[in-house]
């Protein structure tokens, strides 16, 4: 019998993994893929080009702290500072300057300055100074298991300086009325509303205003690119896994979990065949649909996995992804590749964003799709062939079930792809006709390769009836699921959420140790 068995190798169950096998606990993971890391991985789509097949910029994980406690730079994880962070380039058709966000701060105000003006400049210079240590305490509050007195000290750490009504305020406020508050260039608050809504949620939603306002603490710590792609963090994860004797079996689906006394029996498929494997404890790190499915195979209450099931909100959908290798970067006006290490914002009016977001809840594509464009080979050339680059086209909103389209995504995937490729020409003339080559990730094929469920990067929608205490629902939102002991739940549909960041398969850890804990208390 084993420690732990470890459902899925996603970079929070593989985390979460690594904290246990380096405590001594005998470890084994296994994977339907055969790639391991599911969103933070990279493959070769095209010849001599490594691609990211989820995720590219980690700009979460950088401030958890876990890349140093799991010592992940001994196991040949190499980050470059994405600096510039973001940037805005030129809009069509107009001649105003780019705005660009480095890590210097004064720099980004001289940027702000030139573009719209000084008022706008101190108004984020002072947007900066007041949010970055609310956004400290949001990743804080990320960090632990979230219970209300944790989350209290978390988020209300000036107490004394401002009332708790006040602070409450500024968190449950929406993006777009923190923006209105600080900023009247609308292209400013463009820019911000777009980096916000990488999150998912549009700028509009109650509790949206920490993620604009996580965009302070990157003139600490900028988001970084792993060398060699986004899965260079999965791999240092398996590295430091084997040499603390864990195991990760790849192509070896979990099809059933099943309680047995004090112990789990994990039903395993692969070449040979189904097996059971006796753990100790469960550590499962997929998508929390999944694992309730593994649950109700195995014999758990299947009416609460339905009522939990209805109560979770998986979304419509959150966006589609081009990859491309290309003969030339895009040609934005103003932002030389050089410049390009970051996220490209490629919008001028939160209109633009508030009409592809309503396409989308009325399931259609939207008339004008919002980019998110990134081009790391100017930062990392070892992706891309000598002369070539790797950009990557992000677009929100999109639905996962398209309205009047019977056949779904398979009819209009390349359609949709040369609007988007064509709405990035609008600001970067000429670069369609550099792309060599293009592989298109809608949200059926997102759910499909990656078991991203309803093309949802972030497993459940980021809203805020969907975060914090609330998600997945609150009955599962401590890790735990009622009446599995020895069962941690990890990935983004648990607390903190979406993106790179490690925190849910640390927090698994924890609760797993414990359990560990009082198992060997027992046995002896």
């Amino acid at each position: 019998m084993i420690d732990v068995a470890v459902v899925g190798s996603g970079h929070n169950a593989l985390v979460g993994a690594a904290y246990l096998a380096a405590q001594g606990r005998s470890v084994a993971a296994f994977e339907a893929d055969t790639v391991p890391g599911g969103a933070v991985s990279t493959v070769e789509r095209f010849p001599g080009y490594r691609v990211d097949r989820g995720s590219s910029a980690h700009l979460m994980f950088r401030h958890t702290g876990i890349a140093e406690e799991l010592d992940l730079a001994a196991h040949g994880l190499r980050y470059l500072d994405c600096d510039p962070w973001a940037f805005a380039p030129t809009p069509p058709g107009s001649t105003e300057p780019p705005i660009v966000f480095r890590q210097d701060l004064d720099a980004t105000t001289a940027s702000i300055a030139a573009a719209c003006g000084d008022r706008e400049a101190a108004a984020y210079r002072r947007f900066v100074a007041e949010w970055a240590p609310r956004a400290r305490a949001t990743m804080a509050a990320f960090g632990s298991s979230p219970s209300a007195p944790r989350l209290g000290r978390a988020f209300w750490p000036t107490k004394g300086r401002a009332s708790l009504t006040q602070m409450s305020r500024t968190y449950l406020a929406s993006g777009d009325q923190l923006l209105d508050e600080y900023f009247d260039d609308e292209r400013l608050k463009a820019a911000l509303a777009w980096f916000g809504a990488q999150s998912g949620p549009a700028m509009s939603e109650p509790g949206t205003a920490p993620m604009v306002g996580f965009a302070a603490l990157l003139h600490t710590l900028p988001p970084g690119r792993a060398v060699g792609g986004s899965g260079a963090l999965t791999a240092a994860l398996l590295s430091r896994l084997a040499s603390d004797g864990a195991t990760v079996a790849l192509g070896t689906p979990v099809t059933a979990l099943r309680r047995s006394g004090r112990a789990w029996e994990v039903t395993v498929g692969g070449p040979d065949g189904a097996r059971t494997v006796r753990a100790r404890t469960v550590l499962a790190g997929c998508h929390v649909l999944t694992t309730l499915d593994l649950l109700a195979r195995g014999g758990y209450d299947a009416g609460r996995v339905a009522g939990w099931r209805r109560g979770i909100q998986v979304g419509p959908g959150v966006g589609m992804v081009l990859r491309l290798g290309t003969t030339a970067p895009p040609a934005f006006s103003g932002v030389p590749i050089a410049d390009q290490s970051g996220l490209g914002l490629l919008v001028a009016d939160r209109g633009h964003l508030a009409r592809a977001r309503g396409d989308m809840l009325a399931g259609d594509a939207p008339r004008r799709p919002a980019v998110l464009a990134m081009t790391f080979s100017g930062l990392d050339p070892s992706i891309a062939p000598d002369g070539r680059h790797n950009t990557t086209l992000w677009a929100q909103w999109y639905p996962y079930a398209l309205h009047g389209h019977s056949d779904g995504w398979a009819a209009v995937a390349e359609a949709e792809a040369d609007r988007i490729v064509a709405e990035t020409q609008r600001w970067a003339p000429g670069f369609a006709a550099s792309i060599e080559h293009r592989f298109v990730q809608t949200p059926a094929s997102l759910e499909a390769e990656l078991g991203l469920l309803g093309g949802n990067v972030m497993h459940v929608e980021m809203a805020l009836h969907n975060m914090l205490l609330f998600r997945p629902v609150p009955e599962l939102a401590g890790g735990r699921v009622p009446g599995a002991p020895g069962l941690a739940l990890a990935g983004a549909s648990m607390h903190p959420g979406g993106g790179v960041n490690g925190s849910s398969g640390r927090i698994a850890a924890r609760l797993l140790a414990r359990d560990l804990g009082h198992l060997a208390r027992w046995r002896s």
